[in-house]
Order: C-alpha cells, then structure tokens, then sequence
C-alpha cells in the first residue's frame, strides 16, 4: 500500500492525508461498517459459560461492575 518512495508521500501534509483515507476506504470496502455477524445468537437465547441463561438481573451486577 505504500508508494514507491514512502518518503516523497509524508513530505506532504495532504498527500499523506489523502493516502490515509484510500487506506480507510479500502478497510471499510473490504470489511464493511456496522454490520452483524450472521452466525450473531439472539439476546432471549444468550447464556453464560456454565451455560445458565443470562437475564437482565445479571447484565445489572455485571453494569454495576463495570462502573456503567
């Protein structure tokens, strides 16, 4: 992804911005923004690692852990 002379681009304030955006624009063609996970488990079928169902008593104490 770098040019020829990598040292040519950065001597250029708006070439190196312009050369960051193709950069991002590439990431984001490629993986995509904001989209879910196909293989995603629906919220009501959530459970934990011992496999006990998550409720909303849980994601409180783990809130209240976390400081949120």
């Amino acid at each position: 992804m770098l040019p020829r002379r990598p040292s040519a681009l950065f001597r250029s304030r708006w070439a190196a911005l312009l050369w960051a955006a193709g950069v991002l624009w590439t990431a984001v063609s490629v993986a995509g923004v904001g989209k879910a996970p196909s293989h995603a488990v629906p919220a009501e079928n959530a459970t934990d690692v011992t496999g006990q169902p998550i409720d909303n008593d849980d994601l409180a104490l783990l809130r209240n852990v976390i400081g949120g």
